[in-house]
């Protein structure tokens, strides 16, 4: 016998006057005013979730999943049906969670939430706020953001919950943080949960089973009553530089999300190979994966600068050591900055028999016929005590300030270096260290403000790189997806994170917050 179901047009109404009557946008240049529900936010979100009711009264959905690309607003709207079901839920001593894979993404519904509330002089009257909670005393209700991180859980007796940015989610112990709350939700007469997310990279992940899921909920496959799909995407096939296809997946497209700026993002997306996924998935919604090429080589050869060895002694410069196992590629780099031009030099290192392996091999790359481009040592492994001469006469030639250095993978070399008094720098391999490197040399190719001599070395191996993306939109190379050799490029990158990161630590010493010289 099939459940029958009943649409409470009262309390949906309810629901939106609640909502444009009581939350306010909280930031930029509608901060402050009634938050007015988008068409598509009332009638395929907030009235089907609050009037659809099984025939006792009680809610028809008990998840809804709900995928938007950024600047769609998704995080004011769950903060508004936070405080919707705090008021307009007949249940003492409920339980409402936002959730989220970190602290700092937990709380950003949380603070636009404890905004609504403060600038709302009824909301205050009736919600005590604290720091990680807001109460609604008369009831004995409750609103928490958590995370990954905030101890157990299993404790928890959900009434419901919104989880931000589902695809970020992971598992520890073979348990997710979106199980969790489903089993504590089981006491409830009405439970909801709401996931409330944009695109990822992770195929495995239980965001995209559910995304699946989701679709064939929508598309009839699959008959689930309780689920409630809300999707807009842009399909694989369509062109992303045109305003149909960013209409189609962004909703707020002219109210939150303006013109001006998708236009921009989709030249950026064109013209910059390592920002096309981003941008894919951020702004139009698809999966993609986390790997893409980094620069064109074309852009790359356009690149014709050279600088003379007179003018490359006087400047001051820093280096990048890229120590890989003795028997691989080991490189050093030198980068000068020059009047806005990057200025890249390089010595590549190789035992003999490494140079002999990859000769005939068919691919492009004969290391035998660099021979005057690379630093080849004799046998079977790298010698690193000639890598360390060589080192120590560039210090005689060029004016180096400090050399960054893979900091887990140090060795005797660098102790060495570091006893003859050179200034030797550990850097990380993490998004936080390599991505504004990676990201400044991109900016100067594509600017056309990079001398690399034409080297075929650096060439080839610039063509190798595929880097990978985080959800923040940080980037770094990634060695094990990419095509070949990129040591070299891993030694420039590093060699400039030490020239960016140490003009910003001089500067900062000098000029304090307020603008005045300080000595």
């Amino acid at each position: 016998m099939n459940k029958k179901f009943i649409f409470d047009k009262e309390a949906a109404d309810k629901a939106v006057r609640f909502i444009e009557k009581f939350c306010t946008h909280t930031k930029g240049e509608l901060g402050g005013q009634p938050f007015i529900l988008e068409p598509w936010q009332k009638e395929q979100i907030v009235e089907p979730l609050f009037g659809w009711k099984n025939e006792d009264g009680t809610r028809k959905y008990r998840t809804a999943f709900i995928f938007l690309p950024r600047k769609n607003g998704k995080s004011t709207l769950a903060a508004a049906i936070i405080l919707a079901l705090m008021f307009i839920d007949d249940e003492a001593g409920a339980e409402y969670y936002s959730a989220a894979n970190d602290r700092e993404q937990a709380k950003i519904v949380f603070e636009l939430a404890a905004a609504m509330v403060k600038n709302h002089p009824q909301l205050s009257q009736h919600l005590e706020i604290f720091k990680n909670s807001i109460v609604y005393n008369s009831r004995g209700s409750s609103y928490k953001a958590i995370s990954r991180e905030t101890g157990t859980k299993h404790g928890f007796n959900v009434s419901a919950a919104i989880y931000d940015e589902l695809h970020a989610m992971k598992e520890s112990d073979g348990e997710n943080l979106w199980q969790v709350l489903e089993t504590a939700t089981g006491s409830r007469r009405s439970p909801l949960l709401i996931a409330i997310t944009t695109a990822g990279t992770n195929k495995q992940s239980a965001c995209f089973k559910m995304y699946e899921y989701a679709k064939r909920v929508r598309d009839g496959i699959i008959e689930d009553p309780a689920f409630l799909p809300v999707i807009f995407e842009a399909d694989p096939e369509d062109d992303i530089t045109k305003e149909a296809t960013w209409k189609k997946a962004n909703p707020c497209y002219g109210v939150s999300l303006k013109p001006e700026y998708m236009k921009r993002e989709a030249m950026k997306a064109q013209t910059m190979p390592s920002y096309e996924n981003l941008y894919r998935r951020l702004h139009l919604n698809q999966w993609v994966t986390s790997e893409t090429r980094w620069l064109n080589d074309a852009d790359w050869v356009a690149n014709s600068e050279t600088v003379s060895d007179e003018i490359l002694r006087k400047t001051p410069c820093w280096g990048g050591l890229d120590l890989a196992s003795v028997r691989d590629l080991t490189a050093f780099c030198l980068v000068w900055d020059i009047d806005g031009l990057l200025v890249i030099k390089h010595w590549t290192f190789l035992p003999e028999d490494k140079a002999y392996e990859r000769k005939g091999k068919g691919d492009g790359v004969n290391y035998l016929e660099w021979s005057d481009l690379l630093e080849i040592t004799g046998g079977n492994v790298t010698d690193y005590t000639f890598v360390e001469a060589k080192i120590l006469q560039l210090a005689e030639v060029y004016k180096i300030k400090s050399i960054a250095f893979d900091r887990w993978n140090a060795s005797q070399l660098v102790i060495s270096l570091t006893d003859k008094n050179l200034n030797m720098s550990p850097f990380g391999m993490g998004y936080k260290s390599l991505s504004p490197p990676t990201k400044h040399i991109e900016a100067k190719v594509l600017e056309g403000q990079v001398a690399h001599f034409g080297c075929p070395v650096l060439r080839w191996q610039i063509s190798n790189v595929q880097v990978a993306s985080d959800p923040a939109g940080n980037i770094k190379p990634a060695k094990d997806k990419s095509t070949d050799k990129i040591d070299t490029v891993m030694a420039a990158i590093m060699a400039t994170g030490e020239m960016i990161y140490t003009e910003k630590e001089t500067q900062s010493v000098y000029q304090d917050r307020r603008g005045f010289l300080t000595l």
